[in-house]
């Protein structure tokens, strides 16, 4: 049975716009390309820190904007001719369904980052909180999107930084999590999806829109993944892990060590060193662990023989650091 994408509908006398199913097929590429970039790093295939990386940060951002904007153009297009009650709430059960079986599966993968509030669980609580600006203004939809985006910026609280409320989004230190899109302010991603595409059905445009055909190979393949974009979902990451598994069991662990040295260096520019004292720093504790054989003891429950070692190191390296830096003007 074919998979309805987020934010539509199927039913008589609906509109298919296969413009807005290849939009979403470009975003799902979009999609697996970090997500495969994201496992490499995990695997230690490439010393790049994606995850933290500011470009590839952007670009992840950009992704989960294009997917939430394209629910809120789905959900007006699917209320077109009046929504359908059955078949919207048969699709937002799947989605909820998707996004419950992604904390499960992930919470057993990585349980001290699991995934409680992601891309699917925004789509799903997004697809419900817009409803009653389908039929507004867009101009008024705009404006309370700008109000959802600017939310969190003016007001943040640490009673929110739990993972029972950080969903909300005003936590101010968020949970450690592999997708996190909070509900302020990702919902002014659809809300603006929702102004476009009042745009799109009021306007103009609505029959350049439909008159889009893409009847070439690439544009048809995109077109078949916006229609299968939640099986495309909830298979690329297990297929994309599953096939580098076996390359990082063979690729050794070079690219390990430089990737652990920028990590290291990161966390010492946030806590708030310069970067000179980092690179010093990072330079002796990574080599004297490295020397002495504890830098496998680092991922694991270490003894307490180990771990008063690994205190010596870090805070000899500290001060040595300290007194190669130059003094202050």
């Amino acid at each position: 049975m074919k998979v309805v994408g987020a934010g539509e509908t199927k039913g008589a006398g609906r509109e298919r716009f296969a413009a807005v199913d290849a939009a979403r097929g470009v975003a799902l590429v979009a999609m697996i390309v970090y997500h495969f970039a994201w496992d490499l790093w995990f695997y230690g295939l490439v010393a790049v820190e994606v995850p933290f990386d500011p470009a590839w940060r952007a670009f992840a951002r950009t992704i989960a904007s294009s997917f939430l904007i394209l629910v809120g153009v789905g959900l007006v297009l699917a209320s077109d001719a009046g929504l359908d009650a059955r078949a919207y709430l048969r699709r937002l059960a799947k989605i909820a369904g998707a996004a419950a079986l992604v904390t499960a599966a992930t919470f057993v993968a990585f349980p001290d980052s699991f995934i409680f509030f992601g891309i699917l669980h925004m789509i799903a609580v997004g697809s419900v909180l817009a409803l009653p600006f389908l039929r507004l203004h867009p101009a008024l939809t705009v404006l309370a999107a700008a109000a959802v985006l600017a939310a969190p910026f003016l007001y943040a609280s640490p009673a929110f930084d739990t993972r029972w409320l950080a969903w909300i989004g005003f936590f101010e230190t968020a949970p450690d999590t592999n997708d996190f899109e909070p509900v302020f302010p990702w919902l002014s991603a659809v809300l603006a999806g929702v102004a476009l595409g009042r745009v799109l059905l009021d306007t103009r445009l609505r029959p350049r829109l439909a008159a889009i055909r893409l009847d070439g190979r690439l544009g048809r393949g995109l077109v078949a993944m916006g229609r299968w974009s939640l099986v495309i979902y909830l298979l690329h990451q297990p297929i994309l892990l599953g096939a580098l598994y076996p390359v990082a069991l063979l690729a050794g662990d070079g690219v390990r060590a430089e990737q652990t040295m920028n990590s290291c260096r990161r966390t010492c520019t946030e806590a708030g060193r310069d970067e000179a004292f980092c690179t010093r720093y990072c330079d002796c504790a990574l080599g004297t662990l490295e020397a002495e054989g504890l830098m496998s003891a680092l991922d694991g429950p270490m003894s307490e023989a180990e771990q008063t070692r690994v205190d010596v190191i870090v805070n000899g390296c500290v001060a040595q650091s300290l007194r190669a830096s130059p003094p202050p003007e």
